[in-house]
């Protein structure tokens, strides 16, 4: 764990120290990597170099006065896997998945497969919720977890929340049409009672052209912490196994050529 810089902000992270196959955790939004890299750590790291970094304004990497913007997530997404100068998998979670797929639009040179769980691809797919604020119950909770590793305080814990607040209800805006243009093959992940819409992760499956659906029955956005063995055992079989995968009756997959 260090401290490097990206675009010229300094970024908490952890790389990685060997060679190998490597995945790239990308968090959630008030999230950060000790979250993905405490769930799915131990069980990935058997077979996978690990790496991560918290995003401006989460887990120990300082805020800016600029607002969250999932295109700035990904400058900075790309600007670390430069860094890296390696290919690697994408593994993310929720502002995570929707990351990684916006960095496979821009420099598939950089991915060999994303998996995306509990994305959406546009703001309007959510579920209605009810915000969860500065008044909410709950939120002092919040605060005192954001503050402990936070350089920014306390105090900040409510300006991250209403940044936080505002990309969720206005990015990320991909269209299908955007979608059909992924050329790495994507793990579209969720819970059967996830914050996207069930019509909307599917249209997001069937978007783009390699791709694989699971929905996780039983399962909430916290998918990865409720079924922790099962989801990891999906996402090494789609990291490591043929694409397209071998099926006895493809359909969808007929015309896709031969597994590579």
């Amino acid at each position: 764990m260090t401290r490097i810089t990206l675009n010229d902000h300094p970024t908490w992270a952890l790389l990685p120290k060997r060679k190998g196959k490597t995945v790239v955790l990308l968090h959630g939004g008030i999230s950060s990597s000790a979250s993905l890299l405490r769930v799915l750590g131990p069980p990935l790291s058997k077979r996978f170099v690990l790496t991560a970094f918290d995003r401006r304004g989460h887990g120990r990497t300082a805020d800016t006065d600029e607002p969250f913007s999932l295109e700035a997530m990904a400058d900075e997404t790309i600007a670390f896997l430069e860094l890296l100068g390696r290919r690697v998998y994408l593994v993310g979670h929720s502002d995570g998945a929707n990351v990684a797929l916006i960095v496979a639009l821009r420099r598939p040179d950089l991915v060999k497969r994303v998996a995306a769980v509990g994305g959406n691809y546009h703001h309007d797919g959510l579920v209605p919720m009810k915000d969860f604020t500065p008044e909410s119950e709950g939120f002092a909770e919040f605060a005192r977890k954001y503050a402990k590793h936070s350089p920014d305080g306390i105090e900040h814990a409510a300006v991250v929340l209403r940044k936080f607040t505002h990309l969720a209800k206005t990015q990320p805006t991909l269209t299908v049409t955007e979608l059909t243009e992924v050329s790495v093959p994507v793990l579209v992940m969720v819970g059967d009672d996830d914050v996207a819409r069930l019509d909307h992760t599917v249209s997001l499956y069937e978007s783009i052209p390699e791709s694989q659906l699971a929905v996780i029955p039983g399962a909430s956005h916290a998918v990865l912490k409720e079924h922790t063995k099962e989801c990891v055992r999906i996402i090494e079989r789609f990291l490591l196994g043929p694409v397209p995968p071998v099926t006895k009756y493809p359909l969808r997959r007929a015309n896709d050529g031969p597994p590579h």
